[in-house]
């Protein structure tokens, strides 16, 4: 007995492929649900055809050995739910998604999956300050640099922030106090991204609080430090930075500073030329995946949203 294969049938015989992936399309601009409306067909049939697409996504590109890998990590739901994301920095394109939580154990296992041929091929790896990523891969890859994220380190400079502006809130009263009430948002964000109302608030708030105002500039100035290209020169921009916070009574920024120290290495590694990617990669792929979980919410099938996330960044086919 023999039978034909016949190669333009999808997986699901009452489809065809060329269908299959004009479904698999539309549902990378659209829910599943929007799809199955306008093609009048089932939500699980349009579920399993888009999954079908993506599976072929990920078939027709293969992952080639990374030189510099992004690891973050993803809440799934409430209740300290988490995986482990890791990017090829250099392609532009998350490879692995998985792990149990964000343990050293579940980060071992993207270091298994990759195998060791193309992990001698990691030269840097750039992380938030997590312990068990830092951990899993000076065990796994000893030759890599590890650099830590520098959205990460500038979000824990806007919350030392905005504990001052606490303090400072909870230090004043009446009018000196009202400038600061509600003024969180514009205070935390870029500049640029301010509306003129907002950069009104922001120079009213700063011109009537001295003590914010000093806060405020030294967080901006702050980010200049990514821009050196020599370990030398970014630490005297840090070391003048860190002298300038004396007789200012900001001790959270105090705090910051230590913990700076403490990681030092990790933040300067950056200035090697060796190590200049492109970091704003994670933190755009990060807003990508907050749409997809928004889009799948209340959608169990993890498999689903993994091949999503793995997704997101190839071309479609």
């Amino acid at each position: 007995m023999k039978r034909e294969e016949i190669r333009w049938l999808s997986d699901n015989p009452f489809y065809t492929k060329r269908f299959s992936r004009y479904v698999g399309r539309k549902c990378r601009a659209m829910t599943i649900k929007d799809v199955a409306k306008e093609l009048k067909l089932d939500w699980h049939t349009v579920k399993t055809l888009e999954k079908e697409y993506l599976q072929e996504q990920l078939r027709r590109n293969p992952v080639a050995a990374p030189r510099a890998i992004g690891i973050d990590e993803i809440s799934l739901r409430k209740g300290h739910i988490y995986r482990i994301l890791v990017s090829d920095l250099e392609r532009g394109r998350p490879i692995w998604y998985g792990g149990e939580d964000r343990s050293e154990e579940s980060m071992d296992m993207f270091y298994q999956w990759l195998g060791p041929k193309k992990a001698k091929k990691i030269k840097l790896a750039i992380m938030d300050m997590w312990k068990a990523f830092e951990k899993s891969t000076k065990h796994n890859v000893p030759q890599a640099a590890i650099l830590y994220d520098k959205f990460h380190v500038m979000r824990h400079l806007g919350d030392a922030l905005d504990k001052v502006r606490k303090m400072e809130y909870g230090r004043l009263s009446g009018k000196d106090r009202s400038y600061i009430k509600g003024q969180k948002y514009t205070l935390l964000s870029n500049r640029e991204n301010l509306t003129l109302d907002g950069r009104k608030a922001l120079k009213k708030l700063l011109t009537a609080n001295k003590r914010l105002n000093t806060a405020y500039l030294l967080k901006e100035s702050f980010g200049q430090l990514w821009s050196y290209q020599r370990e030398g020169w970014a630490r005297r921009f840090f070391d003048n930075w860190k002298d300038s916070l004396k007789w200012q009574r900001l001790k959270p920024y105090e705090k910051f500073t230590d913990m700076i120290e403490r990681h030092w290495d990790g933040i300067a590694a950056y200035s090697k030329l060796e190590n200049k990617v492109p970091l704003g990669f994670v933190e755009g792929l990060n807003n990508k995946i907050r749409v997809i979980q928004r889009r799948a919410y209340g959608l169990r099938d993890e498999e689903y949203l993994r091949l999503k996330i793995l997704t997101c960044m190839l071309k479609e086919i």
